[in-house]
């Protein structure tokens, strides 16, 4: 049995994380860290990281960014690896994270969905053939209205699985509104729809000569990122240090 450590655990994403563990025969949730102390989780809740005594086999993170760097400095001192799901890290995060990779394991991904992942995994298979073909290439992404920020991450991934496929010769553009020309051939279109409860919706289309081929993947809630990121905590226990990503969880499938 893996036994794992939740950070963040009082968030909504710590609480789905929690639920299914409680599911999952292969695994256990021994301690959370949350800024306070308020739910009945199952396990204790550390309000200080550093106060954390129990042992555990990996780490998974859904926190915030504020608390990346208390997360690394503790895991470090831990050996213990990382599921590192927290977003918008500054670029001094990253580069302490990487640091971070050279001693422990450390797993991150623009998406822990295991859909998503096996998804850009046929993406790549998919743009050699239809990308020499002359195929146009579009990613439509649709989120629901409190989105802050876009196109999303998970958008961007999916267009850099394409582009990598095909040589990253391709340009990305996210307004044709003030272009008054053709489509280039070395282009691809990300669009952005908010609005709504949508959890997430993308599509990548590759439109060719009198025919269209769509993939498309629907995420109906968030229990599809917090069951990616058990599996990963599942594949990144007794991991040497490291880098890894969800590539590396679907490739081990």
């Amino acid at each position: 049995m893996v036994k794992m450590i939740m950070h963040g655990c009082n968030g909504h994403m710590g609480q789905v994380i929690t639920e299914l563990a409680a599911q999952d025969p292969a695994v256990e949730i021994v301690a959370g860290i949350d800024v306070a102390d308020n739910r009945e989780n199952g396990y204790p809740v550390f309000t200080n990281i550093f106060d954390c005594n129990i042992e555990a086999d990996v780490i998974i993170d859904f926190a915030v960014a504020a608390a990346v760097d208390n997360l690394l400095k503790f895991s470090r001192e831990k050996k213990m690896p990382v599921v590192l799901c927290t977003t918008g890290l500054s670029e001094e995060q990253l580069l302490d994270m990487k640091e971070a990779g050279k001693e422990i394991a450390i797993l991150k991904s623009a998406n822990m969905s295991l859909g998503i992942n096996t998804l850009m995994k046929l993406l790549k298979d998919a743009a050699k053939v239809f990308g020499t073909a002359g195929y146009d290439i579009e990613v439509v992404e649709q989120h629901h209205r409190l989105k802050v920020d876009a196109p999303s991450g998970t958008a961007l991934a999916l267009a850099d699985s394409v582009n990598e496929a095909l040589g990253n010769e391709y340009q990305y553009v996210y307004d044709r509104s003030e272009r008054r020309e053709k489509r280039p051939d070395k282009e691809i279109g990300i669009s952005a729809v908010r609005g709504g409860t949508i959890v997430g919706i993308h599509d990548v289309i590759f439109a060719g000569t009198d025919e269209v081929i769509t993939f498309n993947h629907t995420a109906y809630s968030k229990s599809v990122f917090a069951k990616g990121a058990i599996e990963a905590g599942k594949f990144l226990a007794g991991k040497p240090a490291g880098m890894y990503d969800m590539s590396d969880v679907i490739e081990a499938k």
